[in-house]
């Protein structure tokens, strides 16, 4: 008979399990194409943001420079707003492309924080979270910048038919 505890007596398995991605969410998008070189990406919440080529659209290299910029003014914005209402809060952020054994990519990419609060007591004092929360955000907690950082498999699967 099997201890439900300690799996004794149950068939084991060879193959380790790394708990710390078992338990890890899955995040997704489903893009479409709205035109030529415009798109539709959709999150599973429902909300959307259209991107590509062309009048009024973002880049895609325009949207991951605003993905890394996003993802760190959400951590500084989260913790500076509890203790005040900024007066600003703005990033830019900016990256050179280049050329490299016939493959683009960005380099030097930077993001530069502009914030302005209240001078009062709460204003100073998320005033001066501001730098720690931007390397704690940048060295931790961020997961867009830390992803493109490191070193990052991107799967690529295709699938094309012909229809009647």
């Amino acid at each position: 008979m099997n201890d439900p505890r300690t799996g004794a007596g149950a068939p084991q398995d060879p193959t380790p399990v790394d708990s710390s991605r078992a338990a890890a969410p899955t995040h997704s998008v489903e893009l479409t194409r709205v035109a030529e070189n415009h798109y539709r990406a959709v999150g599973a919440n429902g909300a959307a943001v259209e991107f590509g080529r062309g009048e009024g659209l973002l880049t895609p290299v325009e949207l991951l420079l605003a993905a890394i910029a996003g993802c760190s003014a959400i951590d500084v914005d989260t913790v500076t707003t509890r203790r005040t209402e900024p007066q600003r809060f703005g990033a830019t952020a900016s990256g050179r492309k280049i050329e490299e054994d016939g493959a683009s990519r960005l380099t030097d990419i930077g993001i530069d924080f502009d914030l302005a609060f209240p001078d009062d007591e709460a204003g100073r004092t998320a005033a001066g979270m501001v730098e720690r929360l931007v390397r704690l955000s940048h060295d931790k907690h961020c997961t867009v910048s830390r992803t493109v950082e490191h070193p990052t498999a991107v799967r690529i699967a295709s699938r094309a038919e012909v229809t009647d």
